[in-house]
C-alpha cells in the first residue's frame, strides 16, 4: 500500500513543543509534589467566579452555543472600552492569528515577517497556508527590532507579527515606538500586536496600544484569557481590530469555535475584579522577587513586563533545568526558541516562588 501523501511543503512541518507536564514528571522522577512554572500559567488558578459559571452551565452542553458569541463580545468591548464592532472572540488568540493570515495573505505569493526566537506558531500557521515566512535579527539585548521590521517590509508583506510583552523575553514596547513604526510602514500591511501579556505590563499607559487603533486601521490587537484571566484550559481569546477587518473574519470563520462553557466562564471572570486584581499583585510581586533574587546569584535577567522572566544561569541551562526537574520544578529551557543559554520561568504562589529561588540557588 503506497504512503498517503500531503503537500509537499507539509512534509517536513514540526509540531509545536509544548512544556513539560506535571503528571510526566512525577511518573520520570518518581515525584509526589511538582511545581510547575513552565508555562506562564495563572499562579491563583481558576476565578471562583468562573467555576461557578461552569458548573452552572454545565446541563446545556448538548445544545450549540451562539454563533458568534455576541455576549462574550459585549462584554469584553465593556471591560476594553471598544466598540463591539471591532471584537472577535476565538478558540484562543491563536485562531484570530490564524485567521488573520489566511485572509489577508496569497499563498505562494505573499509573506508574514516577524523576529527571531519569537512564539512558535506564527511560523506554524503561515506554513500551513503555504505563506511565505521571514524572520529578521532581533536588536541589541534581545529587544524587539521595529525599526527593522519597518524598513524589511515590502510590497508582498501581508502581515508583521510583533508580540509585546514578548515571549520569551518578557521585553514590551512602548506606545510611542509602536506609532512611529506603524507610521512607516504600508497601509496594506498589517501590523498585528500581540498583546497575551499586556494585563501585566506597567504603567499600563506606556504599554496598551489600543488608543492606536483609531490612528492606524491596519493595526490588530490579539489578548488571551489564559494568561491573567486563568482560563488556558477552555482556550478563549479575542482580537481587536478595524470593523472592515472584523467583518471578513466573521465571513471567513467556521462556526461555534468558541464552546459554551468558554464563553460562559470568560463572561464571568471579566466580573471577578477580585480575582484579576490579585492575580496582578501576585504577579508583580513575585517578578520583581524573581528579577532581584536572580540576579543577585550572579545570573542575567531581563526586564520583563509579562508574568515570567527570561535568565541566563551561571551554569549550562540545560543542565539547570534537569537538576530542577528532579527536585520537582519544572521551568521552560530556551533551546527551542534558539536561545539554548537562557530559561523562562513564571511567576507563582508566593509559597512556589520561594521554593524555586531556594531551589535555584542549591543547583547553582
Amino acid at each position: 500500500m503506497s504512503a498517503i501523501k500531503v503537500r509537499s511543503d507539509m512534509m517536513d512541518s514540526q509540531p509545536y513543543a509544548p512544556g513539560l507536564t506535571i503528571e510526566e514528571i512525577k511518573e520520570k522522577y518518581g515525584l509526589d509534589t511538582v511545581i510547575k512554572l513552565a508555562s506562564n500559567e495563572n499562579p491563583l488558578g481558576a476565578s471562583p467566579m468562573a467555576l461557578k459559571a461552569i458548573n452552572r452551565h454545565a446541563p446545556s452542553v448538548f445544545r450549540y452555543p451562539h454563533n458568534g458569541n455576541p455576549r462574550l463580545n459585549e462584554a469584553i468591548a465593556r471591560r476594553t472600552g471598544v466598540p463591539v464592532e471591532q471584537i472577535i472572540s476565538g478558540n484562543g488568540s491563536d485562531e484570530i492569528l490564524d485567521l488573520l493570515v489566511r485572509i489577508k495573505a496569497n499563498p505562494g505569493q505573499d509573506e508574514v515577517m516577524t523576529y527571531e526566537s519569537c512564539f512558535s506558531m506564527y511560523r506554524l500557521m503561515s506554513h500551513l497556508c503555504a505563506v511565505n515566512f521571514r524572520q529578521i535579527p532581533r536588536a541589541d539585548g534581545h529587544k524587539q527590532p521595529l525599526k527593522a521590521l519597518a524598513d524589511a517590509v515590502t510590497e508582498k508583506t501581508a502581515l508583521v507579527f510583533l508580540t509585546s510583552p514578548d515571549n520569551p523575553t518578557g521585553l514590551a514596547v512602548t506606545v510611542d515606538e509602536v506609532r512611529e513604526m506603524a507610521a512607516s510602514i504600508p497601509e496594506q500591511t498589517l501590523l498585528v500586536i500581540d498583546e497575551a501579556y499586556i494585563e501585566f505590563a506597567h504603567p499600563a499607559e506606556k504599554y496598551d496600544m489600543r488608543g492606536l487603533l483609531n490612528e492606524f486601521p491596519n493595526i490588530v490587537l490579539t489578548r488571551t484569557f489564559s494568561k491573567a484571566y486563568g482560563l488556558a484550559g477552555l482556550r478563549i481569546g479575542y482580537g481587536i481590530m478595524s470593523p472592515q477587518l472584523a467583518e471578513y473574519i466573521k465571513s471567513a470563520r467556521a462556526p461555534f469555535t468558541v464552546n459554551l462553557l468558554a464563553e460562559e466562564a470568560a463572561i464571568a471572570v471579566l466580573e471577578d475584579e477580585a480575582f484579576f486584581n490579585t492575580t496582578i499583585d501576585v504577579v508583580l510581586r513575585g517578578r520583581e522577587l524573581f528579577t532581584d533574587e536572580i540576579r543577585n546569584m550572579g545570573c542575567e535577567v531581563l526586564d520583563s513586563q509579562a508574568n515570567f522572566i527570561m535568565f541566563k544561569p551561571t551554569r549550562d541551562a540545560l543542565q539547570v533545568f534537569e537538576e530542577l526537574l528532579k527536585r520537582g520544578i519544572i521551568v521552560r529551557p530556551l533551546k527551542s526558541f534558539g536561545l539554548g543559554e537562557y530559561i523562562r520561568v513564571n511567576v507563582g504562589t508566593d509559597h512556589e516562588n520561594k521554593i524555586f529561588l531556594k531551589t535555584l540557588k542549591e543547583v547553582l
